[in-house]
């Protein structure tokens, strides 16, 4: 917890955490006055400080949740995904994104990559928070729709949810939340081959995958 609140952006931290300490110190300045016994102007200090740092909590929670979002200010390069096959149907996919490197097993004919992407409103941006994106899963597809069917699925989750889960406040009281513009799911997906290589770039409308050597632009070429 302390180590995902030091990594969070300056101007977002620093704002939650004094007014998460000015409403701590209503608190207290409260709780002196009780033993002052000024109970009025106690019991008005404490609920203004009960009010701010519960804003406070309710704004790290939130801020958390943000925090395992990335931004997006234009079009760029998020994922290298590299397929060796392992038998029929089946493939090894090495991952590469910009904080991680990861291998999976996924079966079937395509792969699949799924994100989420929050877009703010002008007045919002003006602050400096951009755009912001999180890829969700990955997954093997068949394309025999009897095999997608039947066939068991491979999928894997790429996301932490960690603080207040900011999507599905946006999409319960989305009138509540004006300063949201827009949320929604993006996926691509492209056929799976041997040492075939793409790369997935996201802009503002979504995810977008392009081969990247040879054996994907086969791949590509051929797919039906």
């Amino acid at each position: 917890m302390l180590q995902r609140l030091l990594e969070l952006e300056f101007q977002i931290s620093i704002p939650v955490l004094l007014i998460a300490l000015l409403g701590m110190l209503f608190i207290f300045l409260s709780i002196n006055r009780i033993r002052q016994r000024r109970i009025f102007s106690a019991g008005l200090a404490g609920a203004v400080g009960l009010c701010l740092f519960c804003l406070g909590m309710l704004s790290l929670a939130v801020a958390l949740n943000l925090y395992t979002y990335q931004r997006l200010t234009h079009e760029q390069t998020i994922a290298v995904l590299t397929f060796r096959l392992l038998g029929p149907q089946r493939y090894n996919v090495v991952l590469k994104r910009q904080d991680k490197v990861e291998q999976y097993q996924l079966d079937g004919d395509e792969w699949q990559l799924d994100a989420r992407i929050l877009r703010w409103e002008p007045p919002v941006q003006l602050l400096g928070l951009n755009s912001l994106y999180r890829l969700e899963r990955i997954s093997g597809r068949y394309q025999d729709l009897a095999l997608e069917r039947n066939e068991p699925r491979t999928i894997y989750m790429l996301a932490t949810h960690d603080g207040l889960d900011i999507w599905s406040l946006a999409r319960r009281y989305h009138a509540w939340l004006p300063w949201v513009d827009a949320y929604y799911g993006s996926a691509t997906y492209l056929p799976m081959q041997d040492n075939a290589r793409y790369t997935v770039a996201i802009n503002q409308y979504g995810l977008i995958a392009r081969p990247d050597n040879v054996a994907a632009e086969q791949a590509a070429s051929s797919w039906k």
